[in-house]
């Protein structure tokens, strides 16, 4: 729907973003079983949950969110695993 506008969609997407605490790392258009991924940051899991949230109430978009670990995140979490 309404694709032509999509470019001031994602600009508006990427400012709420940032008015919320977050960071734009990277938005994609893909092919496939989702037609966008945005890589983004959050200063911490309900930000993002706040973010997500944000976007899929305005109902152009509906989303998935993967929190992701570094590898140092994740090699502390080994040092947990008993």
């Amino acid at each position: 729907r309404d694709v032509k506008n999509a470019p001031s969609r994602f600009e508006a997407a990427k400012k709420m973003i940032e008015s919320m605490g977050g960071k734009v790392l990277g938005l994609y258009v893909t092919m496939g079983g989702y037609d966008i991924v945005a890589v983004t940051e959050a200063p911490n899991d309900e930000a993002a949950s706040a973010m997500a949230l944000s976007i899929a109430s305005r109902g152009n978009a509906k989303t998935t969110t993967m929190r992701a670990f570094t590898e140092s995140e994740f090699v502390e979490i080994l040092k947990k695993v008993s």
